[in-house]
């Protein structure tokens, strides 16, 4: 019978038996993306502190990593990539958006 908790790191694998956030095996696929990079802001579960979500973009955990540290510098804030999304914290939706679009991308921004 495999692993599947462990107290010390939390959820692993089942076939590698390693902690999700280094688990390297494909069952870690990014979900796939329908070209339009998705913003929204959100304070649910933060104490009230608002973060701005990107999700969307169906690239790989490493990829992900590389392009949050851009938009953290960018923006001047913490952030950080959770379930192939990227949070940054502050309301600093416009300036995500603005850097999205350079890129070339289509942006669809979520709620208000």
């Amino acid at each position: 019978m495999a692993l599947v908790y462990s107290t010390e790191t939390g959820r692993t694998c089942p076939d590698c038996n390693q902690p999700l956030e280094k688990c390297c095996c494909k069952t870690q696929t990014p979900p796939p993306s329908d070209g339009t990079v998705h913003i929204k802001r959100d304070r649910k579960g933060r104490g009230g502190k608002t973060v701005t979500v990107v999700s969307g973009l169906g690239l790989d955990k490493k990829a992900l990593q590389a392009l949050c540290k851009q938009l953290k510098q960018r923006c001047g804030t913490g952030g950080s990539v959770k379930d192939f999304t990227i949070e940054i914290q502050g309301d600093v939706l416009e300036p995500v958006k603005t850097f999205f679009q350079q890129q070339g991308h289509t942006v669809k921004q979520i709620g208000g």
